[in-house]
């Protein structure tokens, strides 16, 4: 439904999207669509931090537990599903709230954008694999500079996935990635998003949340998780199995370091990557941002957010 009014909540790791993103739903007719690049994967609820049965209070969530582990599940699929999910909420009547802090796949959401065709077990890409064995990356990576500088650019060598599909999607379209993605940002964005961001005053209490929600996880069972995937015959070499935490914890059980240090590596990464987030929210000048002070006053966030929605048209109930 192009151009429709959806809800965005959006912020760092530990901020307490999600039951802002559920609060929400429950006062203004929603379902949840999650944007969260690995709670998408099933049998990986603690280590992605996904909602419980009993967190979710009755609010339908989408794009939670969907994909199998062993899988590699990319953004132009999570597009494809994730506009399904929120076209058919659309079509019963009820307000989309996107929630999660994957801001690749949250802005490639929003704008609708299209993606150049390519399949990662296409005969073009067993070719580009096969001569990265015989070659090595940096071949490519120079290749792709002649054909694509600016991407080329902006990949490093050790991004051999992204190197492979900028080579891929040129030749098989003929078009590089720099000229696809130019085309695609003229395209006016797909829905009309209200932007909720959920961030800390000072970066030390979010740092500190982080740190507890690591060592909850572990109390909620992470390594056994962990082993269940493994059990499952999930290869270590998946996207699911190469996230925060489960990487870590994986070194751990093969003797590489202490659970402790890979505990602690955790935090250290979870931290990172909060960081990063960050970054990139920060350049949506759009985002109504709700900074917390030592602690998370949902009330306030609630009466901010109600406010900022229904200036923007939308009706509670």
């Amino acid at each position: 439904m192009p151009n429709a009014k959806i809800v965005c909540v959006v912020g760092p790791t530990a901020c307490g999207k999600t039951k802002l993103g559920i609060a929400l739903a429950k006062k203004f007719n929603g379902e949840v669509v999650s944007c969260d690049s690995m709670q998408i994967y099933r049998g990986m609820e603690i280590g992605t931090a996904a909602p419980t049965k009993e967190e979710m209070d009755g609010i339908p969530h989408h794009m939670v537990g969907i994909a199998d582990p062993s899988e590699s599940y990319s953004v132009a699929r999570f597009v494809e599903t994730a506009t399904a999910c929120v076209d058919d909420i659309f079509a019963r009547g009820k307000l989309p709230i996107i929630v999660g802090g994957t801001g690749l796949y949250l802005d490639a959401l929003v704008a609708g954008r299209s993606f150049a065709k390519g399949d990662g077990e296409s005969e073009i890409r067993r070719k580009l694999k096969d001569r990265v064995r015989q070659e090595g990356i940096e071949v490519l990576h120079k290749e792709l500079a002649q054909i694509d500088p600016p991407s080329a650019a902006r990949l490093h060598l050790s991004d051999e996935k992204r190197i492979l599909r900028a080579l891929e999607i040129y030749y098989e379209t003929g078009q590089t990635m720099t000229e696809h993605d130019e085309e695609s940002r003229k395209i006016p964005p797909r829905y009309d998003a209200v932007y909720i961001g959920l961030s800390f005053e000072n970066r030390a209490d979010l740092r500190a949340l982080i740190d507890q929600r690591v060592d909850i996880m572990m109390q909620r069972g992470l390594v056994e998780e962990v082993q269940r995937l493994l059990s499952a015959n999930v290869s270590r070499e998946t996207t699911a199995l190469q996230a925060i935490g489960y990487k870590e914890l994986l070194s751990a059980l093969d003797g590489e370091r202490s659970m402790e240090e890979a505990v602690e590596e955790v935090k250290l990464r979870s931290r990172q990557y909060a960081k990063r987030q960050l970054t990139w929210l920060r350049r949506n000048k759009a985002i109504h941002w709700i900074l917390w002070k030592k602690e998370r006053d949902f009330s306030h966030a609630m009466q901010v957010s109600t406010e900022i929605l229904t200036s923007e048209g939308l009706r509670y109930f």
